[in-house]
């Protein structure tokens, strides 16, 4: 028996074991994968009726593992983390504030729809095509992320953003297996700029 079969097999069984299709992550490695990354191409910051409002362009590019996953129909969690940072002379910078943003991705065949959902405030929209729900989920716009009350009025901040594919969601054998495999690794660098208000 091959060692691909062999590989296929304890890879079924695992996945019927903890009732999870790993057993497409195993074909994913029968031809060249598609890695994936994430990426803040742009991002800044306004401030409306004393409230920080935000606005970014990511671009978010799901590896064949996640992809497999997804069509199987395993949502995948992405989250936004958005800090903001006190500048200080001689001391270290402060965090004053952070802010984690969540979004659940989600295929469902019967329909054939993709369905974005924001998890912290629950709302959802429905799309076509996995471009067209990833466009929308890489477009963040007028999004009230701070109140400016709780910054010191005299102080320079900056902000940063960083986008990531979370598996916190799963079960920790699934969480430990994904640790080892690169195409669950979608994480982009932070980027900062400065907060003007």
């Amino acid at each position: 028996m091959s060692r691909i079969r062999k590989a296929n097999i304890a890879a079924l069984a695992l996945g019927l074991l903890i009732g999870f299709p790993l057993v497409l992550l195993v074909h994913a490695q029968d031809r060249p994968s598609r890695e994936g990354y994430f990426d803040v191409r742009s991002a800044s910051t306004s401030v409306v009726e004393n409230v920080i409002h935000l606005e970014a362009r990511l671009q978010l590019v799901l590896s064949d593992e996640a992809l497999a996953a997804l069509d199987s129909g395993v949502p995948l969690t992405i989250e936004l983390n958005l800090e903001v940072i006190r500048e200080r002379r001689f001391l270290p910078d402060a965090t004053d504030a952070e802010l984690t943003l969540r979004y659940e991705l989600e295929y469902r065949p019967l329909s054939q729809r993709y369905i974005v959902r924001n998890l912290n405030s629950g709302n959802q929209d429905s799309f076509a095509t996995l471009y067209s729900s990833l466009n929308n989920l890489g477009r963040i716009q007028n999004l009230p992320v701070v109140d400016e009350a709780i910054l010191e009025r005299d102080a320079d901040y900056r902000m940063r953003l960083q986008a990531l594919l979370s598996t916190q969601q799963y079960p920790a054998p699934l969480r430990l297996l994904f640790f080892w495999r690169d195409q669950w690794q979608l994480k982009s660098e932070w980027f900062e700029w400065s907060l003007e208000r």
